[in-house]
């Protein structure tokens, strides 16, 4: 009836909404019946138009799409077709000289696998120094792991004391395991567990919701490898068993294969089924983990403590007295270097070992050793507490540099690799592309963020090769150049990892450099600066083939500078570098104050530190450009722009001969392999073994107040057992004299004491055995 009143002339100008249409139909109801239409009103259609809010969700909703075609088919048995990583047994005498050193002797094979580990030999214990009663609380990042293959960033966790951490951690293991290891009971204990979880305090409170899952769990008929009490005590790991057990790896192999371990989670239960062991074992924790992140199947938000100061809370090592770690007193005098070695296994071996992580980057043969100002997670290690599956997200170090982690205490961690080669590496980068195109037009440069991680299910399928390792207490990690990595804790866990550099690091450097550039993101020292101390300290370098490398990255150097200098001077830029006197380039050493000189000449357009010369306008007291970059700086006239030179031609010239001179005073190197490929496969396949029917354990790296009392019950009966069992002189030695009996409040000196108790109890009954 609107459409036939409307003249002809205002139908297009005519809006028709649906409240008119309603006061329409009430007033022909008000009426004569007969009057209505035979159709009914026809209302327009409006046009979508997308919230301008919504819009990020829009390209999420396009990325998720556009990743859905790609990855059509998510076969989690691939996880268990990833092959295991290279681990090396070193002997006493090999771990009694320079890591580096062996580290060269196995580098051929190691680095095509971008990680491998390495079990230090039987007898190494070295005392754990990180203060535990620290009172100084730091800081964690709120990592959920739900959403890791989307590439935001982390935000702030809670601040933790190592006790309050190591709290939290155990109670959300024993949370997750009681869960999803006994799913009939689940559901009745839930109320139960999270009181248990919580007491005592707030810490602990806030741990993820876990629907009953009847993935967690797999049954094994078999014995568990090892008690979760040797990892915690610093006993060998499963890992460490010397290589004459390794024949019997064929017979673990034949037994696996037999099915007596199941790949499958499953729990039988009532009826005539004989009881079987469940347990939480990596390759079911690691299955449970991809799950989450893959699937976001369930919503899990851990706290990750991170990149910790370990001038905060001190290094799990103890520090060096004869001044190779930066935070030595007396760091590289030379007082001490003609002591001898101190024997493995002594309290001065663990002082002084490059083995120790703030001594490594100043061994003789680290490139790092030429730093003198400490950098923390180059020279001077961080720590890091993990709970179960806190992330460090795939990435590959600062400068490709090497990194060396070594786990101190507590729960393993799941490692990955992916080699560094170029192809392999750009393989990474592509996958991230691919499957996060959207959100890398906005953030460039997300792989340097760390906050992403992706199944190696999906590189494996994208054509990148990747293997995986399972790192226990006592045991080293060692990433090569460009190498990408990374991995998630099973536990509670401390561990640490540092930086060094071998001479062979120096073309992946260069490669590093410019990718900085790219993103004009900053370098964390000058890689020119570097190259030139490595040339001043000419008599360190120990081959032919370093020294051919030094001096090819040395022409490229020159080749470019003198190039650049002059075009800009060709197209009007002035020279004044005869003019202005500048201080000359220290070539000793990088100190702090090269370093605070250094970050005055940063490239205002790539960042890059303007070692060699420097491009300024007379518009800026202290803007500066690099030859690459100099019609960035400014709008100024190429007349009003000046060249300054720090390293003039000859001095180039010079140093580049000072290097090949030595080459030739060298021979090729003659570097003994010391890999064998099948003990490598023999290793391996024990590795395998143990990720199947391993119990990861739950217990914290240190003793918790409300376990005091019970440790020491504990530790006054198991000495007493052993004394009425035996009549050694040395156990009657270790009188006790303690009693859990009105302990109400405990001190730091009960606690220290007591894991002291525990940890002489474990000595005790092992030279018993």
């Amino acid at each position: 009836l609107l459409w036939r009143s409307t003249p002809y002339n205002r139908l297009h100008s005519t809006v028709i909404t649906p409240a008119a249409i309603m006061s329409l139909n009430n007033s022909i109801g008000e009426g004569d019946m007969t009057s209505r239409p035979s159709k009914r009103i026809r209302v327009p259609t409006q046009n979508f138009a997308p919230d301008p809010e919504t819009a990020e969700e829009q390209r999420m909703i396009e990325q998720a799409l556009a990743n859905s075609r790609k990855d059509t088919v998510r076969d989690v048995e691939i996880l268990s077709t990833i092959p295991f990583g290279p681990t090396f047994y070193p002997t006493k005498e090999e771990f009694s000289g320079d890591p580096l050193i062996y580290l060269e002797k196995i580098r051929s094979v190691a680095e095509k696998y971008g990680i491998c580990k390495i079990v230090p030999p039987e007898g190494w214990n070295p005392p754990f120094a990180v203060d535990l009663d620290c009172p100084k609380k730091f800081q964690t990042k709120d990592q959920s792991i739900h959403r890791l293959q989307e590439g935001i960033s982390f935000g702030d966790g809670t601040e933790y004391t190592v006790r309050e951490y190591q709290k939290m951690a155990t109670a959300w293991s024993k949370k997750w395991k009681r869960r999803y290891s006994a799913p009939d009971t689940a559901g009745a204990a839930t109320e139960d567990v999270e009181k248990k979880d919580t007491e005592g305090g707030t810490v602990g409170e806030g741990l993820p919701s876990i629907p009953v899952s009847s993935s967690a769990a797999v049954t094994s008929t078999e014995p568990t490898i090892t008690s979760s009490s040797s990892v915690q005590n610093n006993e060998p790991s499963p890992s460490t068993t010397s290589s004459s057990t390794v024949t019997s790896s064929d017979d673990l192999l034949k037994s696996e294969n037999g099915g007596s371990v199941t790949n499958n989670y499953e729990m039988k239960m009532g009826g005539d089924t004989p009881k079987e062991t469940i347990i939480m074992s990596p390759e079911n924790l690691e299955r449970d983990y991809w799950d989450i992140v893959e699937t976001q199947s369930h919503e899990v938000d851990v706290d990750y403590g991170n990149d910790i100061d370990t001038s905060e809370v001190g290094s799990g090592f103890p520090i060096s007295q004869r001044g190779r770690s930066v935070n030595s007193p007396n760091f590289q005098k030379s007082e001490h270097d003609d002591l001898p070695e101190p024997e493995f296994g002594t309290e001065e071996y663990y002082r002084e070992t490059f083995w120790n992580l703030n001594n490594i980057p100043n061994s003789k043969n680290s490139v790092l050793r030429h730093l003198k100002v400490g950098i923390n997670g180059i020279n001077v290690p961080w720590l890091y507490f993990g709970c179960l599956f806190s992330t460090f997200c795939w990435h590959n170090e600062d400068n490709y540099m090497y990194s060396i982690n070594y786990h101190h205490k507590g729960a393993p961690k799941q490692w990955y690799g992916v080699p560094g080669t170029k192809q392999d590496a750009d393989g990474v980068e592509r996958v991230f592309k691919n499957y996060l195109s959207m959100k890398m037009r906005d953030v460039p440069d997300l792989l340097h963020h760390i906050t992403t991680s992706f199944s190696p299910r999906i590189l494996n399928q994208e054509g990148v090769r990747v293997c995986k390792l399972l790192q226990h207490a006592g045991e080293y990690i060692v990433t090569f150049p460009r190498a990408f990595h990374g991995g998630f804790s099973l536990g509670p866990n401390c561990g640490e990892a540092v930086n060094f550099a071998l001479h062979d690091w120096i073309p992946h450097a260069v490669d590093a450099n410019e990718r900085y550039r790219t993103f004009a993101r900053p370098s964390v020292f000058s890689h020119d600066r570097l190259v030139y101390t490595m040339a001043h300290w000419v008599t360190e370098l120990r081959t032919k083939e370093i020294c051919s490398a030094l001096a090819q990255e040395l022409r490229r150097l020159k080749n470019e500078e003198l190039l650049l200098r002059a075009k800009l001077i060709k197209a009007g830029v002035r020279d004044v570098s005869n003019d202005v006197e500048l201080p000359p380039n220290r070539l000793d050493q990088l100190d702090e104050e090269s370093a605070d000189y250094d970050d005055k000449r940063l490239c205002h357009s790539c960042k890059h530190i303007c070692f060699f010369s420097a491009v300024c306008c007379e518009c800026s007291e202290s803007k500066v450009s690099c030859l690459r970059h100099s019609h960035y700086m400014c709008r100024c006239s190429i007349k009003r722009k000046y060249l300054l030179v720090w390293t003039k031609e000859k001095e180039m010239n010079d140093t580049i001969a000072k290097v090949e001179r030595r080459g030739e005073e060298l021979g090729n190197s003659n570097v003994v392999s010391l890999v064998d490929d099948d003990l490598l496969e023999k290793y391996a396949t024990k590795d395998k073994y143990h990720h199947k029917t391993y119990d990861v354990s739950v217990d914290p790296i240190c003793v918790l107040e409300k376990e005091v009392p019970q440790l020491i019950s504990s530790a006054a009966s198991s000495i007493a057992s052993a004394r009425s069992s035996s009549a050694s002189p040395e156990l009657k030695q270790h009188p006790v004299q303690a009693t859990s009996q009105g302990v109400d409040t405990v001190t730091a000196e009960q606690i220290a004491s007591a894991e002291a108790r525990v940890e002489n109890v474990v000595k005790l009954d092992q030279s018993y055995a």
